[in-house]
């Protein structure tokens, strides 16, 4: 089992920057592949960024390619989601997630464990 939780939500203006932080339970950690997705009321959960366990290799969509990093410590067992030049359309829930094995994966509906969500708004 491994449990999920979020912090570093907030309100922040266009072109501003937040640093979304994921911790999880457990001394399994590093042999999980991390992401993050968002959702907006009424859609579907959508991809943001994926790391692999070791943090090799790490892949984003377009929509965020160049303003979003994520990265892992895998010694404090916590994911980042460093995000700049924050647009309006970025507002949402982000969730982190987390899937074990090594094939990477783009859907929520591929991953196992789920953090509780932290709210991110940006105002135009």
């Amino acid at each position: 089992q491994v449990q999920l939780v979020e912090s570093g939500g907030g309100l922040v203006p266009a072109g501003g920057s937040l640093r979304l932080s994921c911790t999880a339970s457990g001394r399994t950690f590093s042999s999980h592949t991390m992401a993050w997705f968002r959702q907006e009321p009424g859609k579907e959960r959508e991809f943001v960024a994926l790391i692999t366990g070791s943090g090799r290799f790490t892949n984003y969509p377009d929509s965020v390619k160049g303003r979003f990093t994520v990265s892992r410590d895998n010694a404090k067992n916590t994911v980042y989601l460093q995000m700049n030049i924050l647009k309006p359309e970025d507002t949402a829930v982000y969730y982190c997630a987390a899937r074990s094995g090594l094939i990477l994966e783009y859907h929520f509906s591929r991953y196992e464990y789920w953090g509780q969500g932290t709210q991110v708004t940006v105002s135009s």
